[in-house]
This record gives C-alpha cells, sequence and structure tokens, in this order.
C-alpha cells in the first residue's frame, strides 16, 4: 500500500501517503536502452554516408528529452507526500509538494466529516476532508480501490479518536 497509518500514542496517529514509483532504476535503464536502440533502426539505413550526421544530432536529443522526463518524473513523485496528523484535539493535513511550499489544512477531528464520492466526483472514489471551513481531497495519486480501501482505515482512526 503507498499509505501507511501508525499509532504514536493512544491519543494520536499519524497517516503517510506517498505515490507509486512505478519505474524503478532496472526499469529506467531497460526502457532507455530500448528506446535507444528503436531510435538508432533508421540510423542503419543511412550508416557510412553524410545523412546519418544530420539525423543523429535529432536522435540524441529526442532521447535526451526521454531520459530529462523519466528522471524528472521520478523526482517529483518522491517528493510528493501527504502527512495526516490525528489527535483528540486537531487534524492536520499537509501535502509537500515537489515544488513549492507545503499546504497544510487543520481542523477539529470532531467536526470533521470524512467523504467518499464514488461516482459523480472528479474521479471515480473521490476521497475529501470537510472541516474548519475546507473542504481538500485526499491522496489524489491513490487508484480508485485504495482511495475506498483509506476511507475505511482512516474511519476506523477518526472513530478511536472521538
Amino acid at each position: 500500500m503507498p499509505y501507511r497509518i501508525t499509532q504514536e500514542t493512544p491519543a494520536l496517529s499519524r497517516l503517510d501517503l506517498r505515490p507509486h514509483q512505478s519505474l524503478g532504476a532496472r526499469g529506467f535503464v531497460w526502457f532507455i536502452g530500448l528506446t535507444a536502440a528503436f531510435l538508432a533502426l533508421p540510423l542503419l539505413a543511412v550508416l557510412g554516408t553524410l545523412v546519418l550526421w544530420g539525423l543523429l544530432p535529432f536522435l540524441l536529443v529526442a532521447l535526451g528529452a526521454v531520459w530529462f522526463a523519466l528522471s524528472r518524473n521520478a523526482t517529483d513523485r518522491a517528493r510528493l507526500r501527504e502527512v495526516l496528523t490525528l489527535s483528540r484535539e486537531r487534524m492536520v493535513l499537509t501535502r509537500h509538494q515537489p515544488r513549492g511550499g507545503p499546504l497544510t489544512w487543520e481542523a477539529n477531528p470532531h467536526w470533521v466529516q470524512l467523504q467518499l464520492t464514488e461516482k459523480g466526483g472528479p474521479v471515480e472514489n473521490y476521497l475529501t476532508l470537510r472541516g474548519g471551513g475546507r473542504e481538500v481531497e485526499l491522496g489524489a495519486f491513490l487508484s480508485p480501490e485504495e482511495r475506498v480501501q483509506l476511507h475505511d482505515d482512516l474511519n476506523r482512526a477518526l472513530a478511536r479518536l472521538r
């Protein structure tokens, strides 16, 4: 699971959410290697001609762009996370963005409403917390099934605090 609920004390729980890292280091190497091989295939037809030197820079730029995009995506996903701290007096959600400062929401857990919108929301199984005059999305990067499981686990954690 991309999230973990820890019971730090009987009156304090912490929920850590992180997105999946679907492409590991080995997969990255394989993908870049196969992309380089497929980009090099058209060069076989022009081997030994001046056309090779005209095409080569464009193919290297394309491979570099793929490398950069995958690296940037992995770095951004590693930095993205949400931390929800639950206590009897206060509930604090902090979203750590890949770029920019953290976003924070807090409310009294007694008045917080946890809502799962199965259909009709922006995404399937849209999970939100409402309280403190605001409504915030929780686990935007989770799959619909994971949001349902998180809803059930978080409901139990909130029931223990109330």
